[in-house]
Order: C-alpha cells, then structure tokens, then sequence
C-alpha cells in the first residue's frame, strides 16, 4: 500500500480503517499496474495518467468511486455522478463490501474508461478511451 494512502487510512475510526485497508488491498491487488497516490486528499488509482477508483470518507460512509462506473450498468454502483460518468456506493460496515462485486467492477474499472486526463484540455467533455 501507498505509504500516504495508508497515512489516510490510519487517521480514520476503527471500521472505517478497516473498509478502506480492505479495500486499498483489494484495488492494488487487482489493478497491479495501476499508480495510486492521495489526490485531492483522497487515495485514487490511476491507469496511464486516468482516474479510475478512490475511495473517502463522506457524512454517509465511506464511498467508493469509479470514475468511469456510470457504463459499468451495475445496480449496486446505485449512486450515479450528474456531470460526469461516476457511480458510487456506500460503505459503514466491512461485512457490507461485497468481494465479488468489488473484483467485477475493478475489471470493468480497467476495460472501461473516459477520458478525465485530459478534461481540463478539452474545458470539461468527457471522451471515451475504452
């Protein structure tokens, strides 16, 4: 694990630091080749310079987000971006982090992606990379 990343985790609550331990292990187990680091004061991966998945704590938990998570079409990625195409969801408890939805929308994570890289470039239209 990024050493900042772990920095996050260990000033969280006890549950909290578990889900996001797990899911850090889980993100740099599946997506070796990925680069991770805090940005915007939150722990993302990245593939080529992109955006893919990070996780922060929010009011209703921690949230997991996929950048590209809106064409994932996956029910339980309930909480859907309205500018962007990130969907999201919701985490109080380890025992609710499903393993194998979490490992499928990784994988779709790397198979699908939007252009946020250059976003600034392109003053804020998305264009798909996969």
């Amino acid at each position: 694990m990024h050493p900042e990343i772990q920095k996050y985790n260990d000033k969280l609550e006890a549950e909290e630091k578990n889900i996001c331990t797990f899911l850090a292990e889980e993100i740099d187990s599946e997506l070796a080749e990925a680069e991770s680091k805090i940005w915007h004061a939150h722990p993302v991966w990245f593939l080529d310079g992109n955006p893919i998945v990070g996780y922060s704590k929010q009011k209703p938990g921690i949230r997991l987000m996929f950048w590209s998570g809106a064409d994932f079409e996956e029910a339980g990625l309930g909480v859907v971006g309205k500018k962007f195409k990130d969907a999201s969801i919701f985490y109080n408890a380890l025992s609710e982090v499903d393993q194998a939805d979490l490992h499928r929308w990784l994988k779709k994570s790397r198979e699908i992606q939007w252009d946020y890289k250059h976003l600034i470039k392109r003053k804020g239209r998305l264009e798909k990379l996969k």
